[in-house]
């Protein structure tokens, strides 16, 4: 083989080398472009649940501290007729 030769299948063997790199590369970036995607839409859903739950929290703490206030004042009459 020459000299030639020789350097027309290395620059092949490189060449080939380089594009299977370069298919790799592409492949990840596709695969990170798909993961965003995913991580993206899963982020939209979360932050519609925590939205849910925090109106869910406050409606419930609302309820919570009507409920006291009338124990309370159940309370008070229930003292107040021991006392009278």
């Amino acid at each position: 083989m020459t000299s030639k030769q020789q350097h027309a299948a290395l620059t092949i063997t490189v060449g080939k080398k380089h594009l299977d790199d370069l298919k790799n590369l592409e492949q990840r970036v596709d695969d990170l472009i798909r993961l965003c995607g995913r991580l993206k839409h899963e982020n939209e859903e979360l932050r519609s649940r925590r939205e849910a739950l925090l109106q869910e929290h406050t409606k419930l703490t609302e309820k919570n501290r009507m409920a006291r206030s009338r124990l309370e004042t159940i309370i008070g009459r229930l003292r107040a007729m021991e006392k009278g």
